[in-house]
């Protein structure tokens, strides 16, 4: 429990260094042995230490739609909140702290982004009384906020309970396979904002999306296996163990696609192939270079008004069972502030309700219209993904991947805590 003098009869508790100290080395000390199922409750519990009452962990759902509620012992879990229309969706999608009026009579309550990095992973809620708010507690929330959201990414690796939250439908097999091998959709440093999607997100069964940072090179790949469900999932993920062996063996990317390519075929002789893009993006100049293997092309949007298509030289899926010719490596310049946009046809071959296809004019009208508002990564296929495909304007054949890169568009300074930025 909280250590340090008891709250006052109003409830609340000065915020001095003092408090802040007990906050933090507190909850740190008390985290080392936690199970991730008491992250919640220590996070409420540590909280009394600057005041705060009513705090609730919520987490992102996989389909980006609601705000999840982590439980605590003892108490009433409170109902999911929607991402859409609620100030709680908007902190977590603006990545900023919003402040509402509390139940209780002369009190507010701080909504707070909950970040990994930059990664967003849902929001910490706490009441004040209005005589304890700002700079100070704002700063020192912010700051929590970030010691709980680095203690769930830990804790996930240790227990079920944070996955038990983020699932509001069932999962398939194939998407559990899937899931389990996808990085983070969100990343970003300097010069560089990335998002993925992987739709739809609790029965994906054949799409797999990567990317690593070594260094000043970014790494993209995306994989399309023939079929759905878990066979086209194993497929996928081989072929995904497959690129990362290569890349982390060292291989250019013409060694990359023949390691991969021999690999599927190896594996897999009845000819379950894989599409494929690979790329390499140098931050530092700009250049991508890629290669395509049965696979859509990636587009740019350039000045978030016009798209630019690269080149399609390709060669046949990999494991096709044709005979082996390396790719052709194609290469463009990127312009500051250009949109990357890496894509399966599942997604612009998905139906509207008048049976039409979504189409890849459709797709990138959308993305034009996104970056024009200034919406940075994530929150560009968050809006596909709850717009377009949850929103029900289209239905999906297939599954349906993307990688979203932006370069030096400024916009991972929109993907930071408010008070670094000041």
């Amino acid at each position: 429990m909280p250590s340090g003098p008891p709250p006052d009869p109003t409830g609340r508790r000065s915020l001095d260094d003092a408090a802040i100290a007990r906050l933090l080395t507190g909850f740190l000390r008390r985290t080392h042995l936690s199970t991730p199922a008491d992250v919640a409750r220590v996070t409420a519990e540590q909280g009394a230490e600057i005041g705060a009452t009513d705090v609730e962990v919520y987490l992102i759902d996989y389909a980006q739609e609601v705000l999840v509620a982590l439980p605590q012992s003892g108490r009433l879990t409170p109902p999911p909140l929607a991402v859409a229309g609620t100030v709680a969706g908007r902190a977590f999608s603006s990545s900023t702290i919003l402040t509402t009026a509390a139940e209780a009579p002369d009190r507010c309550r701080l909504w707070v982004p909950l970040l990994d990095g930059t990664e967003r992973m849902g929001v910490l809620a706490m009441s004040f009384a209005e005589q304890l708010t700002g700079d100070l507690l704002t700063e020192t929330c912010e700051r929590y906020a970030h010691l709980v959201a680095a203690t769930v990414m830990t804790k996930d690796a240790y227990g079920d309970s944070f996955e038990f939250a983020r699932r509001q439908a069932p999962m398939s097999l194939a998407a559990e396979l899937v899931w389990g091998l996808a990085p983070p959709m969100m990343f970003a440093t300097d010069d560089l904002a990335l998002a993925g999607m992987l739709e739809p997100a609790y029965d994906n069964g054949g799409d797999v999306v990567d990317y690593a940072v070594n260094d000043r090179l970014l790494h993209l790949a995306m994989f399309d296996a023939m079929g759905h469900g878990l066979a086209a999932a194993g497929a996928a993920a081989f072929a995904l163990a497959a690129y990362r062996h290569s890349r982390r063996s060292g291989h250019d990317l013409t060694q990359t696609h023949a390691a991969m390519n021999q690999a599927v075929e190896d594996q897999y002789p009845d000819r379950r192939f894989v599409t494929a893009v690979v790329a390499e993006l140098d931050l530092d100049s700009g250049r991508l270079r890629y290669f395509l293997a049965g696979h859509p092309p990636p587009f740019i949007v350039r000045g978030s008004r016009h798209v630019v298509t690269p080149p399609a030289v390709g060669v046949p899926p990999l494991g096709s069972g044709l005979p082996h010719r390396a790719p052709a490596i194609q290469e463009v310049a990127l312009q500051p502030g250009d949109v990357l946009f890496l894509y399966s046809d599942g997604l612009t071959e998905a139906r509207d309700g008048d049976g039409e296809l979504f189409t890849l004019e459709r797709l990138t009208d959308f993305v034009i219209r996104e970056a024009q508002a200034g919406h940075p990564a994530p929150e560009m296929l968050r809006r596909i993904r709850t717009t377009i495909l949850s929103g029900g304007h289209v239905e999906l054949r297939d599954d349906a991947s993307a990688l979203l890169a932006e370069w030096r568009r400024g916009s991972e300074a929109r993907l930071l805590p408010q008070t670094v930025l000041e």
